[in-house]
C-alpha cells in the first residue's frame, strides 16, 4: 500500500500541468473520500440495500 505522500504524487503526476489550486485539492479530496469508503467496506462499516 502506498503511503499518503505517494499517493497525491500519483495523483499530481496524472494531473496536466495546467491544473489549478482547485483542480488538485478536487482531486485530493475524492481520492480521500473514496479510500475512507473503501477502508469502511473493509472493516465491515457499511448498511447492505437490502
Amino acid at each position: 500500500m502506498a503511503t499518503a505522500k505517494e499517493s497525491v504524487q500519483q495523483t499530481l503526476d496524472h494531473l496536466s500541468d495546467q491544473a489549478s489550486w482547485d483542480d488538485i485539492m478536487y482531486e485530493l479530496y475524492i481520492k480521500q473520500k473514496i479510500e475512507a469508503g473503501l477502508k469502511a467496506i473493509d472493516e465491515g462499516r457499511t448498511i447492505p440495500h437490502e
